[in-house]
């Protein structure tokens, strides 16, 4: 039986040893001084290899079969160089590179990201691989495979209002920037990648930080960080044609355009883009439009560029979910749920007729959400030699846009209205629609300095100062009985101003060659105030200020060129966001977040493998978790709690099987507990809340695991496809660890195809099939829930966020 074994193996593997594998080796430095360039990029187009040069300027290119290849490396600062090679043995080919006639892009996201010397765990997505993945859906999809990160779609097709978390840590504590500039919402502190429609057709690249990461711009990360560097320019004049068209009538129409380098020093590039789709659920239609404008110029120490981007978005509201009852069929439990919620009689027959899965709430027509947002960046870089460079940038944004929502039997009262008197009796309800509005405007500064003091000390001085202002107010636009209130009059107004100042020290020291210390000490301050009024017309005078120290610390040890194990320790520091402030005991301030977070691994990276292992601890004090407590429009009221805790285990690697075979996995393991959680369950019968107190619980939408992998087949070199697997374990949508209120682990399999070809007139043309959910799972991966005591008993109530079944995007990219 053992030969047998050995005998069907020796078979399958056959072909992928028959042919001979060559080797190809050498060198990379700098042509006028010699010295060596350590970090150089290498690759092998055609066989699908790529590595870094050494400390030493040296690199290595593994188990090449015999054949023609295109053979490149580049270098920041540095003009790409490319050979075409013919291997028929192994070969030394050594690479002399020039200076650039401009400086590259790439250095104004340099301060704000990590390498391999700031002892941090970080992915990096080259512009590449977003391309493969990009059909339409919002940006939180397209890095969906990347290690610990989980994602949701309202109206379930990705399309619309998504959500991400990393390590179980949602956008309110994932760090978001966009060339340097902080993208989240200073008063939620989310990012709402509807408001961005398509940006990732005008991404360059993006790094995923982990945990803390290294200090940036904006609200400290307490999950990770998104640093996204908007698209470098063409060196050759280019025009794009990219359409998507899917299930759920999902249409993407993109038209992209560059001059390419004119003069060798100024460039211009555009993108128009339009999405649409009706989404997996009833009414969960979306319609999306944005531009990205670019200009620059680029000499050979210093980079001008001004982006204008916008976006806008119509979206169907469908952020209520599915009520349990519904997604499980069951009709009792349906006709409870009209009695406890009062449903009147059009609203519970569409709730007893939907499909079970795409079932919506909201029936009034204009039941819509609309937001317009335009951004405005100046980013300057400046190398005044070749030890000391210079990056800063002004940006301002503004947002404006509001929902409207039907509401039924309204007390004229709540709106700060008289009773109307019809026919001599007064009148003290109403039907009547509404619009919430959010008007506000963010500006502000961002800067670094960088200074290579010899060649193993470096230092980088950066900061920021931004402020905010934004006008809450709402309107009602019709009542079913007349009031005094206009149209265009406000029944609420309220303000949130904000300023926020930061500035953070870097510095890299490398003792020994094969050592490297890594400090980063940031001092973050804010000042708050909310005025007004809030949307229930309650009075808000809250005002708050505070002072940050953001320490952190890491070293990197290069086992060999290969090779490193790195270890870090950092601390942050992080405010409430608004509702948390509203929300507060009147006269208290919402406790700031601390976080303490030790991060551990080790590196290696072949010509035909890259593998991570990472060991991480992010241990909370006054974390703020939901209670079960909700507000009136379904917020989550939250609550500190004294200790908490993440700890796991991260895998990323990737390895090369064979010309023709690749694999890509990624495993995140994790603990996620509370140590004392006290729940707030209102009590209808003593008008208070009942304290519950829990010992030890799972932190909610913390799955104890992520996993993916992906094989991909290149049958030749224009063509692959990709099958990829991802699997989340089960999430508990409270903090009491309840088996009732929990969403299921699933595991979604996905299929992805490209093929490249070209023609006269057309310089590439790609087909690509997204194939979603090939197995048809039917999963939940987002939800809510709440509960109550009346008459003695409690009563719970779970709403969920069906995902789509099989579903598929079909794409036609043409570049000229």
């Amino acid at each position: 039986m053992k030969t047998l074994l050995i005998a069907v193996i020796t078979v399958f593997l056959f072909p992928v040893f028959a042919n001979a594998q060559f080797t190809i080796s050498g060198s990379v430095s700098e042509k006028t001084t010699h010295n060596s360039l350590a970090g150089a990029s290498i690759s092998l187009k055609g066989a699908g290899k790529n590595t870094n040069s050494s400390a030493g300027g040296k690199y290595q290119l593994k188990n090449i079969k015999a054949g023609k290849y295109t053979l490149t490396v580049s270098f920041i600062g540095y003009e790409t160089q490319q050979k075409t090679i013919e291997i028929s043995g192994d070969q030394q080919i050594d690479f002399s590179l020039v200076s650039s006639a401009y400086l590259a892009d790439e250095v104004i996201v340099m301060a704000t990201r990590a390498t391999e010397k700031s002892g941090t765990t970080y992915k990096n997505l080259s512009k590449s691989e977003v391309t493969a993945n990009n059909f339409g859906q919002d940006l939180p999809f397209i890095i969906n495979n990347t290690p610990g990160v989980v994602v949701t779609s309202d109206a379930g097709g990705g399309v619309g209002y998504t959500g991400i978390r990393i390590r179980g840590s949602d956008a309110t504590r994932v760090n978001v920037t966009v060339n340097g500039i902080p993208l989240n919402d200073s008063e939620s502190q989310g990012v709402f990648w509807v408001n961005m429609p398509d940006f990732a057709s005008s991404v360059e690249s993006i790094q995923i930080q982990r945990g803390v990461g290294t200090s940036t711009n904006g609200a400290g990360a307490f999950g990770g960080s998104l640093n996204v560097q908007t698209s470098a320019p063409g060196l050759e004049p280019y025009a794009e044609l990219n359409n998507t068209y899917g299930s759920f009538n999902t249409l993407k129409n993109t038209v992209k355009i560059g001059t390419g380098l004119i003069d060798d020093k100024f460039s211009f590039d555009g993108r128009l883009s339009r999405i649409q789709s009706d989404g997996f659920v009833d009414r969960g239609a979306s319609l999306l439009k944005s531009y990205f404008l670019s200009g620059a110029y680029h000499g050979k120490t210093d980079l001008l560029r001004i982006n204008v981007f916008s976006g806008s978005e119509k979206t169907y509201q469908s952020w209520n979910g599915v009520p349990e009852s519904r997604l499980r069929g069951d009709v009792q439990g349906m006709n409870d749920y009209i009695i406890r919620n009062g449903l009147n009689e059009t609203d519970a027959a569409n709730l007893l007729n939907s499909d079970s899965r795409k079932y919506n709430s909201f029936l009034y027509k204009d039941q819509n959400d609309n937001y317009w947002q335009d951004h405005y960046q100046v980013l300057y870089a400046k190398q005044f030699n070749d030890k000391f460079s210079f990056n800063g940038a002004l940006h301002y944004t503004y947002g404006r846009g509001y929902y409207e929502e039907f509401k039924p039997g309204q007390a004229f009262s709540d709106y700060g209205l008289a009773n109307p008197v019809i026919n001599g009796a007064p009148v003290t309800t109403t039907d009547l629609i509404r619009r919430r509005w959010l008007n506000n405007n963010f500006y502000g500064t961002t800067y670094s300095f960088n200074y290579k003091a010899q060649s193993n000390l470096t230092f980088t001085l950066g900061g920021a100062y931004n402020q905010y202002r934004g006008k809450h107010f709402g309107q009602v636009t019709w009542s079913q009985v007349s009031s005094t209130l206009n149209n265009s009059d406000h029944y609420y107004d309220g303000d949130g101003n904000k300023n926020d100042f930061n500035v953070y020290a870097k510095a890299t020291y490398s003792p020994v060659e094969k050592l490297s210390l890594f400090a980063d000490l940031q001092y973050r301050r804010f000042t708050y105030a909310i005025t007004g009024q809030d949307d229930n017309r309650k009075p808000v005078d809250i005002h708050d200020n505070r002072n940050f120290f953001n320490p952190k610390i890491g070293a990197t040890y290069f086992v060999d060129p290969k090779s490193n194990i790195y270890a870090s320790f950092s601390v942050a520091n992080k405010e409430g966001n608004r509702d948390d402030y509203i929300n507060a005991i009147a006269g208290a301030l919402p406790v700031p977040e601390r976080l303490y977070n030790v991060e551990a691994g080790y590196r290696i990276k072949g010509t035909d493998y890259s593998a991570g292992i990472n060991v991480y601890g992010m241990f909370y004090k006054d974390q703020l978790v939901i209670t079960g407590q909700i507000t009136d429009v379904g917020g989550n009221i939250r609550q500190n709690v004294p200790d908490s805790y993440r700890a796991g285990v991260e895998f990323d690697g990737s390895y090369t099987l064979s010309r023709h075979f690749l694999i890509n996995a990624n495993a995140a393991l994790s603990r996620n507990k509370i140590k004392t959680f006290i729940e707030h369950l209102p009590n209808s019968d003593t008008k208070t809340d009942d304290l519950i107190t829990y010992q030890n619980t799972n932190i909610s939408f913390s799955p104890d695991a992520v996993l993916f992998g992906e094989l991909v087949y290149k049958p030749f070199t224009s063509f692959a496809i990709a099958l990829q697997s991802k699997y989340v374990s089960k999430q508990y949508m409270d903090n009491t660890q309840n088996e009732n209120r929990k969403l299921n682990g699933y595991w979604v399999n996905n299929l992805r195809l490209g093929y490249d070809f070209s023609f006269k007139g057309v310089k590439n043309m790609n087909i690509g099939l997204l194939a979603n959910n090939i197995l048809n799972k039917k999963y939940e991966s987002n939800g809510y829930t709440y509960g109550y005591t009346s008459g003695g008993n409690r009563t719970t109530e779970n709403f969920y966020f069906p995902q789509a079944g099989t579903n598929f995007l079909l794409s036609l990219n043409v570049k000229f």
